[in-house]
């Protein structure tokens, strides 16, 4: 039985004592749930206060990015050892965003990848297709060429202990969402594909989460869907009572 993860990204929202407080609230919401493994991911300039702020709860500390390399002339760039150091357990990898803006490719996320596997960060592997791409009738072909690239490599025992975050890109933070149908069609896909690639038995302990616009209104639909185990959750996430809501889903 695969536990439901719901993850927060804050992106570049919140300073630090903003997080402080968002947490700190988010803490009090959700005192006792223990169904779901709940994870914020911060930036990077609060990391070390919400990793503080979250000792004792049921929160775990993600960041949102991590570098390839332990150390080096890499200015401005953060290190997988320097996050697991300040406590993180999780890192995001691969995020539309970092993908739109900054440059990131199959090449550099498989990169990212096997740097926080080795040094024992749980990584968030993101994957998605564009609007365009959906309407060219592409979704597929996408993401299947995203995750075998962006795996390749990856033993199977350690693909076991990677998460896959689904986000068509169409649907971040534009208010669009795809149904719980789509949403289920490329989940199941994405594990089908896992399957052969790593086996069945590895492919149905990876959590896939659903990230795109989830909040309040959507997350119930959402979290009946067989293939789909959590979200990776936006805007929805930088409100407790929003956030806790999401994470307190129905089912």
């Amino acid at each position: 039985m695969r536990r439901p993860l719901i993850a927060g990204n804050w992106k570049m929202h919140k300073t630090c004592a903003e997080s402080v407080e968002l947490v700190s609230r988010l803490k009090e919401l959700i005192s006792g749930v223990d169904q779901v493994e709940v994870v914020v991911a911060p930036p990077y300039t609060a990391l070390a206060a919400v990793a503080d702020a979250i000792k004792g709860s049921c929160i775990t500390l993600s960041s949102q990015n991590t570098f390839w390399e332990e150390s080096g002339a890499f200015t401005g760039e953060v290190s997988p050892s320097m996050l697991k150091d300040i406590g993180c357990t999780y890192t995001i990898i691969g995020h539309s965003e970092r993908r739109q803006y900054f440059g990131e490719t199959n090449a550099t996320v498989n990169k990212r990848l096997k740097a926080a596997l080795n040094a024992s960060l749980t990584p968030m592997v993101c994957v998605g297709e564009t609007l365009e791409e959906r309407e060219a009738e592409k979704t597929i072909a996408v993401i299947d060429q995203q995750i075998r690239e962006g795996l390749a490599g990856v033993s199977s025992q350690d693909m076991a202990k990677v998460v896959i975050a689904y986000e068509p890109v169409w649907a971040i933070g534009t208010g669009k969402t795809a149904t719980p149908d789509q949403a289920q069609e490329v989940h199941q896909f994405i594990r089908q594909l896992l399957a052969k690639i790593f086996g069945k038995e590895i492919a149905e302990k990876i959590r896939i989460l659903y990230g795109g616009s989830v909040k309040d209104e959507n997350i119930d639909q959402l979290m009946v869907q067989s293939d789909i185990d959590g979200a990776l959750v936006g805007g929805a996430s930088l409100k407790a009572d929003s956030f806790a809501r999401v994470i307190k889903y129905k089912t």
